[in-house]
């Protein structure tokens, strides 16, 4: 447990040094907020014409109503809580990558969700908005990746909670079986 909380927090604390370390921003995070804003405008475009995406902003030809996707609203954020936990816990690489990679796709496309939302907010009551947006959506992103987290421990394989950090299972074939009456 203490060698997991440790991993957990080196993780943690990297990942978010690395997040705002500015070639990185620049390089990784700015881009991949701009496409979360793309793929947003496409897929209420599929129901809304007059939707449009520039960067990080989406906006409305109709009305001029617009958000912008900022830091720290990307989900970028419980990407990395959710990595650090899952390459903190003791479990075969096979099984972290499947685990980080779902997980990865659930919070973002919550995150879609919560960002089509907002859109839609804003144009209908700046009041609502800024309670969902500070309040709801900000806490069931981060709860999503503890529930991804959850989820991924709990379909980890029996044997494969004991394995090292390899993937290999110690072979106790050789080892005499001791049984005892009760």
């Amino acid at each position: 447990m203490i060698r997991f909380l440790v991993l957990f927090f080196v993780l943690v604390i990297g990942m978010f040094a690395l997040e705002i370390y500015e070639p990185v921003r620049e390089a990784v995070v700015l881009p991949f907020t701009s496409f979360l804003a793309t793929a947003s405008a496409k897929i209420m475009q599929l129901f809304d014409a007059d939707v449009v995406a520039h960067g990080d902003v989406i906006s409305s030809l109709s009305n001029a109503a617009a958000v912008r996707i900022a830091p720290g609203c990307n989900g970028v954020e419980a990407v990395i809580i959710l990595f650090a936990a899952i390459f903190a816990f003791p479990a075969p690489w096979k099984h972290k990558l499947i685990g980080f990679v779902l997980g990865f796709l659930a919070i973002q496309i919550l995150n879609l969700v919560r960002i089509i939302t907002l859109f839609y907010l804003l144009q209908w009551d700046k009041h609502w908005f800024d309670w969902f947006h500070l309040y709801l959506w900000q806490a069931l992103i981060i709860l999503d990746a503890l529930v991804v987290w959850l989820i991924w421990l709990r379909y980890l394989p029996k044997s494969g909670r004991g394995d090292d950090d390899s993937g290999n299972t110690p072979d106790m074939s050789d080892k005499p079986i001791q049984t005892s009456a009760v």
